[in-house]
């Protein structure tokens, strides 16, 4: 019965409840067989079938601070526009928070909706907009759980030294906080000349 899943890897794999498969059972949306001791055991092609029938687009927009706001109205509107004129069903996760944040509220909603079957295609305006560093991570696990990316400015890759500076800046940024709590004016000069370093690599 290799083909066969418990009812708690059933709801692990449609990203739903116990109770939700008993009472889609009852409403006769799915079948279970029984163990000879009584134990349900779903089908995994059917499944995902029904999986594939419930499949999200998600798009996906982060920026980095709040001062940057207007980035993430815009990065919303250019993936509720693709997605509606492709005529897809979809929703949009944003977050709030540095690119090398691997703990932010969406992100970690987006990797658990994909995980558990229920993406069937990514979107993200540009590549960064994922995460600084660790976006191929992600990309794999797409394709493990046969989520589709879609990158809508894949053309309009930054070059190396623009990377870097935005690299730079974003670590400036993730420690520029504690530095500016320790209320030195000091540190707050030191920052804001490492900032203007990593400006002039661009």
């Amino acid at each position: 019965m290799s083909n066969f899943l418990s009812i708690k890897s059933a709801s692990d794999l449609l990203g739903v409840s116990t109770k939700t498969l008993r009472r889609w059972e009852k409403e006769g949306k799915i079948t279970s067989t029984r163990t000879e001791g009584g134990h349900r055991r779903y089908d995994i092609s059917t499944l995902l079938k029904n999986k594939s029938d419930n499949s999200l687009t998600i798009g996906y927009a982060r920026v980095s601070s709040y001062d940057q706001k207007d980035d993430l109205n815009r990065q919303i509107i250019v993936l509720e526009s693709y997605s509606s004129s492709h005529g897809w069903d979809f929703e949009i996760i944003q977050d709030l928070g540095s690119g090398m944040n691997y703990k932010k509220k969406g992100l970690i909603r987006l990797i658990k909706l994909i995980c558990s079957y229920q993406v069937d295609r990514l979107i993200i305006t540009h590549k960064d907009r994922l995460l600084r560093f660790g976006s191929d991570l992600i990309f794999s696990l797409c394709e493990i759980f046969g989520t589709e990316v879609i990158i809508i400015n894949r053309s309009e890759d930054s070059s190396f030294e623009e990377d870097l500076a935005k690299d730079v800046l974003e670590i400036i940024t993730v420690f520029s906080a504690r530095l500016y709590g320790s209320r030195s004016h000091k540190n707050k000069q030191i920052v804001e000349q490492l900032k203007e370093v990593a400006k002039n690599l661009e």
